[in-house]
């Protein structure tokens, strides 16, 4: 018996995981001078925002549809059906952008 590889399966994060969806922002870049910056320089420094996808059942700061700020050499990249993900910690992330209005003051973007 072959098994199929056309099935379809649910993906589940684990406890604190966060599974989001990288923003184009995380490649090649312009300065505001319209000077393209590779995806290469400075990359120690600056942090980028992800898309969340889904959480796992122990995040209590982010849910599905928040986007997320964090250093692009944390967490995991992966591959599913053709599109790429991130898998993060809870604690890497440093911001979250959000539509949910908890009365809480701060930026938004």
């Amino acid at each position: 018996m072959t098994p199929n590889t056309d099935t379809k399966h649910s993906v589940r994060m684990l406890a604190d995981r966060i599974l989001a969806r990288p923003s184009d922002e995380a490649g090649e870049r312009k300065s505001r001078a319209g000077i393209l910056i590779p995806a290469t320089a400075n990359v120690d420094r600056r942090l980028v925002w992800a898309e969340v996808v889904t959480v796992g059942p122990t995040v209590r700061n982010v849910v599905e549809g928040d986007r997320v700020l964090f250093a692009p050499d944390t967490g995991y990249e992966i591959e599913i059906r053709g599109d790429e993900f991130l898998i993060l910690r809870e604690r890497d992330v440093h911001a979250v952008a959000s539509g949910r209005s908890e009365a809480e003051t701060g930026l938004y973007l």
